[in-house]
């Protein structure tokens, strides 16, 4: 087997390894979904990238061992979409959670999160009425507001304690009232009216310390979800830019093999042109 094919089988069980980093990261979002983001359907299009890239990976190996000249036409002519796929998801997620970040509250060290900050397809999507019933839901079941109780030596976190705690997105969101409602602490899910009074918000309105509805309807919980889908996001882009920025570097590096290896197979001695080869024809006077 000629070097050039032993180079294309290495690159081709490396991008296989990245399909598996790729499909790694699409795990951990489908995790998340189920658990934390309670939003299903946006690991699908890394899945589908991942699994592409490994079964065309697989096919390239075997066109390199085998010399089997269409699977390794096939690599490089279907990787060259997959990559421009990968670069479009890219674009895509980052387009998406673009806009929208917490803001800082005075004295304390969570984040709190607003709806208007936002905006956008993810967020037209997240307020969609029959999308927040299914996060919601999804949010409630994962019990993350109940989780959310400390103590110290038996003794119940107090509110100082508590505003220095650093919240998720959606435990600030959705797991207590805005502060400017001016609540009053009694433990971490559990808020009375300060002199009977509620700031003009509507989310404060909202707000109950019935453990099964909390501030699920408010806005602040819709924008903690979309907070949180931005930092998910945003962490398996990274990995996707390096994945993508050596897939590239792979590609480029295949096609010169592949191309070393049809020269290889004209009998075209590598580096030489087609043209020295060709013996100029005598002319007979």
């Amino acid at each position: 087997m000629r070097s050039s094919n032993h180079l294309i089988g290495l690159l081709n069980f490396m991008t296989f390894l990245l399909s598996v980093i790729i499909l790694g990261g699409a795990i951990w979002l489908s995790s998340r979904a189920n658990s934390t983001d309670c939003l299903k359907f946006l690991q699908w299009p890394l899945i589908v990238i991942g699994a592409s890239i490994m079964v065309v990976s697989l096919a390239g190996f075997a066109g390199a061992c085998y010399r089997n000249t269409f699977l390794m036409w096939f690599y490089l002519f279907v990787m060259f979409f997959i990559i421009a796929a990968l670069i479009g998801f890219i674009i895509f997620a980052y387009a998406v959670t673009d806009k929208g970040s917490g803001r800082p509250v005075i004295n304390k060290t969570y984040l709190e999160y607003y709806l208007p900050d936002y905006s956008g397809w993810l967020r037209d999507r997240v307020v969609d009425e029959g999308y927040w019933a299914k996060i919601s839901s999804c949010i409630r079941d994962s019990k993350t507001c109940s989780k959310m109780g400390r103590s110290f030596n038996g003794v119940p976190e107090t509110y100082d304690m508590f505003s220095m705690r650093k919240l998720s997105p959606i435990e600030s969101g959705c797991c207590k009232p805005p502060t400017d409602c001016g609540y009053v602490y009694v433990n971490e899910t559990l808020w009375n009216p300060g002199g009977g009074l509620v700031g003009p918000d509507l989310d404060c309105s909202r707000w109950s310390n019935d453990q099964q509805m909390l501030c699920y309807q408010c806005d602040s919980c819709k924008a903690g979800v979309l907070g949180s889908l931005k930092k998910s996001w945003r962490k398996v882009s990274v990995i996707n830019i390096v994945v993508l920025i050596l897939l590239v570097i792979f590609y480029v590096i295949g096609c010169a093999a592949f191309r070393n290896n049809k020269k290889i197979d004209n009998d075209e001695p590598y580096g030489e042109a087609r043209m020295t080869k060709a013996q100029p024809s005598r002319i007979h006077l």
